[in-house]
């Protein structure tokens, strides 16, 4: 499914018919890399990271994957029609795992719909099966590759596909909490009437219902909020910051009620990821990663977000953010949260 032409050349090469060789030329340097990531799933969430993907010139090759073969076909040729208008990119398309070799980085969405009201943990059973089935694939085709998994409940899923790959714990991330932080810094941005790329904030934990905000590191120019409030004494509601806290909560459910899903707010998020591993930017993303042994988790080996920071070997390393006791407190609960349900699978 590589190709949409069924034209029936007998075989010429009309590369040689409209183009003269260059003489005496050598072939291509073994160090320029070709650069593929592979999308498992190619519901609404993947295609915005597809898309997404495609408009960043990031990738020479993007290859899609979906058990839905005919739509698998359509979204590709969807992609393909627009090659007028965005960077030269490869795109091809399987339900075979096969298309996914030698990717640099997997991106797995695949994995049943949230429904309205559900919460994220309820949906691991039915995502459970389906990472049984992917992720053994995945490595078999790309033994080198960093596995992104994005599928709802993500921390747990992470988990999973760790156990599953064999991979080194730098190589397994979850997209987590990076886009509850961009809807923290936004609703911050927005209450404090500055641009959203100004204000440094944090959410950490699940990614769900009992995520922590990190309050006490959150900056707006270079400017500790709150240290700063409190030395111009100025007094500030803790109610207020509980209240955007739970909006940044609230807002996929929000959206999923008005819409029925997400997608182009962690499309932008995953594509966000994928260019800062692919590029070695080194930039810090509140990530799902193994937690065991930051900020005093140490209760068993969990995934969930830190500030971690990313590149071409994946996570590179966890930033030392200075937490609250308050803050450390509700991040180990958190983490026990995930761990209840994670000890359940018996993998």
């Amino acid at each position: 499914m590589s190709s949409s032409s069924s034209l029936n050349l007998d075989g010429l090469d009309l590369n040689q018919v409209f183009f003269k060789s260059i003489s005496n030329a050598h072939p291509p340097s073994q160090t320029n890399h070709h650069t593929k990531i592979s999308v498992i799933g190619v519901g609404n969430v993947g295609m915005a990271i597809a898309q997404t993907i495609l408009t960043q010139d990031l990738v020479d090759e993007l290859a899609l994957v979906d058990a839905n073969s005919g739509k698998l076909r359509g979204e590709m040729l969807d992609l393909q029609h627009a090659a007028a208008f965005l960077p030269r990119t490869k795109i091809v398309a399987s339900v075979d795992y096969t298309v996914t070799a030698g990717s640099d980085l997997c991106i797995v969405t695949a994995g049943a719909r949230q429904n309205p009201g559900e919460s994220r943990l309820n949906l691991l059973q039915r995502n459970l099966a389906m990472y049984k089935s992917i992720v053994p694939e995945l490595v078999k085709y790309s033994p080198e590759c960093i596995l992104l998994i994005v599928s709802n409940p993500v921390d747990v899923l992470t988990y999973v596909a760790w156990k599953l790959s064999g991979f080194p714990v730098n190589r397994v991330i979850g997209s987590g909490t990076n886009l509850d932080s961009s809807r923290f810094r936004f609703l911050i941005a927005d209450h404090l009437d500055v641009n959203a790329q100004d204000v440094q904030a944090y959410i950490v934990g699940e990614h769900g219902d009992s995520s922590v905000a990190l309050w006490s590191s959150i900056s707006v120019g270079g400017i500790p909020v709150l240290s700063f409030l409190e030395k111009q004494q100025i007094a500030f509601e803790k109610d207020t910051l509980e209240k955007i806290h739970k909006q940044v909560v609230q807002s996929a459910y929000e959206v999923i009620n008005l819409k029925g899903y997400t997608s182009w707010a962690i499309g932008y998020s995953v594509a966000n990821l994928a260019f800062s591993i692919i590029r070695d930017q080194r930039r810090i993303h509140p990530v799902s990663i193994l937690a065991k042994g930051f900020y005093g988790i140490d209760g068993g080996d969990v995934f969930l977000s830190l500030p971690a920071q990313l590149g071409r070997n994946g996570v590179l390393g966890v930033t030392n953010v200075h937490l609250t006791d308050e803050e450390i407190q509700q991040l180990k609960n958190s983490a026990e949260t995930i761990l209840e349900v994670q000890n359940q699978l018996g993998i």
